[in-house]
């Protein structure tokens, strides 16, 4: 079922989002060479208690993965593409980090999701990041009232057909308010024109992700790391947004 939500609830929507852009920026600026994961996570969990948030992973069992997550974030490194399980790893000098963050405030959720480059970047890794964030916007851009929810799938795999990327359909983005998975579901490719109809209230995390490779993908011994399946490098970007009278509101911007 879907469900709309009033503006005050999407209000208090944008405050979750606005929190949670505030940890991935501080995340990214300490994603530095010699930096472990787990600190990364540890400082996560940190900004998280001070703010007297939830995290939406904790405990979280979906039927994909290998018993309830004990993270409050996902850090997925180069070929991980998906639901990076934070282990103790320090970063090095190139490596492609994304990470992917759900908290509840007053219960209400936002999710989002960035990529950096940690050190010295890799030009092929530059315009995998850039698409996953230009197929971001333009699927933004596609969530207007009276539009169907395949033209915001179209928008995200135009630009990665343009930029030679392949897309997989079993991971992309979803609805979100009290919980953090709700319908519906939104492939990262799709036919535009179909589909429901979007309406204000609606609120989606939208999240373009492309590997520099196959759309294939495989997981690890863990049972949450998913990777690519011939090892090419990912990246992942994804905002909530809600369905104005107008244009999109972004509720997970980063600050300036």
């Amino acid at each position: 079922m879907v469900e709309l939500k009033t503006p005050s609830e999407v209000e208090a929507m944008a405050v979750t989002g606005a929190f949670i852009a505030e940890l991935l920026a501080d995340l990214a600026e300490r994603a530095d060479v010699g930096v472990n994961l787990l600190d990364l996570e540890q400082r996560a969990r940190e900004m998280i208690a001070e703010r007297g948030a939830e995290s939406c992973y904790w405990d979280y069992a979906p039927s994909f993965g290998n018993g309830p997550f004990r993270n409050v974030i996902c850090l997925s490194v180069n070929d991980a593409v998906l639901h990076g399980l934070p282990h103790d790893y320090v970063l090095a000098d190139g490596d492609l980090l994304s990470m992917d963050i759900a908290v509840s405030i007053d219960g209400w959720v936002a999710d989002s999701a960035r990529s950096v480059i940690v050190g010295t970047p890799r030009p092929e890794d530059q315009r995998l990041v850039a698409a996953t964030e230009e197929a971001l916007r333009a699927a933004i851009d596609a969530a207007r009232p009276g539009a169907r929810l395949g033209d915001i799938s179209a928008a995200i795999g135009a630009v990665a057909k343009s930029r030679g990327y392949r897309v997989n359909t079993e991971f992309g983005g979803h609805g979100l308010g009290r919980t953090m998975h709700e319908d519906p579901h939104v492939p990262n490719i799709g036919r535009p024109g179909r589909g429901m109809k979007l309406r204000p209230g609606l609120t989606l995390a939208l999240e373009p992700w492309f590997t520099l490779g196959t759309e294939r993908i495989k997981f690890d011994a863990d049972g949450w790391t998913i990777r690519s399946f011939d090892g090419s490098r990912g990246a992942h970007s994804e905002h909530t947004i809600a369905i104005t009278d107008g244009e999109a509101r972004v509720l997970t911007a980063r600050p300036a």
